[in-house]
């Protein structure tokens, strides 16, 4: 036998990868993050193995790697879904909202552009709602606080208002006395309608998938005019035909069209009632 012919560093590389992927898929995280490592070390300028030894981190709860990672891979890759993702995820673990949702939009934004129907693109989404609606919820409760300490503070004012013109108006009681409740239904109107953002009720149905019954995020409009979130009438081309499940006429891929209005419309009202993210 002649002699064995070496590797070059990238092929080592990627059967370093390759190794990892074998020990990750059989929980052995520790040591397939010591073959990332390796593959890392050889070749640095390799994404993915940066984003495959974040799933590692990802597996393990260690978020501190996690965001270490996902920074060098995004920086090697400013396209790469799963660094934006996970970085996002990681910065939501240390309660950095806006930033994490940013990073969420931002790997929803390629995903869709790299694989609208892919499960990658549900798996964001849902994070970034719960992100959006856990964002929400904070300010909610900040705000809800605020509110009802600011009502508080009125009715204490409107009270000593009373007991002060009671004393100098003795023969108006009957008047002070209307008036007073008055003020106090005011206020209580007031506070009321203050409160009714953060009040969960219905999304109207003009912001909801026909089939899905779910808020729209990516709607496309067929020339019939009927509005579809995109990943379900495509599944619905694959899975029963090439048709308009409402109206039954032909319908194909390339005669969908973004629905820019009803998306403006949709981010609009989410951006107004965050309780709307919460998923069932």
């Amino acid at each position: 036998m002649g002699p064995s012919v070496a590797l070059s560093p990238a092929k080592q590389a990627e059967q370093l990868k390759k190794d990892g992927n074998v020990c990750f898929k059989k929980d052995r995280f520790r040591a397939a993050i010591d073959a990332y490592t390796e593959a890392i070390t050889l070749c640095p300028n390799v994404p993915v193995y940066w984003t495959n030894r974040v799933l590692c981190h990802l597996k393990r709860n260690d978020w501190t790697k996690v965001e270490e990672d996902c920074r060098k891979a995004v920086q090697l890759d400013n396209n790469s879904v799963k660094g934006h993702y996970m970085l996002g995820l990681a910065l939501l673990q240390r309660q950095e909202y806006a930033e994490g949702v940013k990073e969420l939009e931002k790997a929803l934004d390629l995903g869709r552009g790299a694989d609208p129907k892919g499960y990658m693109v549900e798996e964001i989404w849902q994070e970034l709602a719960r992100a959006k609606y856990m964002e929400w919820e904070h300010e909610s409760t900040k705000r809800t606080w605020e509110l009802q300490t600011l009502k508080e503070a009125c009715e204490t004012a409107l009270e000593e208002k009373y007991i002060l013109e009671v004393s100098q108006l003795e023969g108006f009681l009957d008047e002070v006395s209307t008036k007073h409740m008055e003020q106090l239904e005011s206020l209580a109107r007031v506070f009321k309608i203050a409160a009714e953002a953060d009040t969960p009720t219905e999304v109207p149905d003009y912001l909801c998938c026909k089939i899905t019954l779910d808020v729209f995020r990516d709607p496309v409009i067929t020339p019939s005019g009927v509005t579809y979130e995109r990943s379900v009438i495509l599944n619905h081309f694959k899975e029963v035909g090439n048709f308009d499940p409402v109206t039954r006429e032909p319908l194909e891929e390339s005669q969908l069209v973004p629905n820019l209005a009803i998306k403006e419309a949709v981010q609009a009202f989410l951006h107004e009632h965050g309780w709307a993210y919460k998923m069932d």
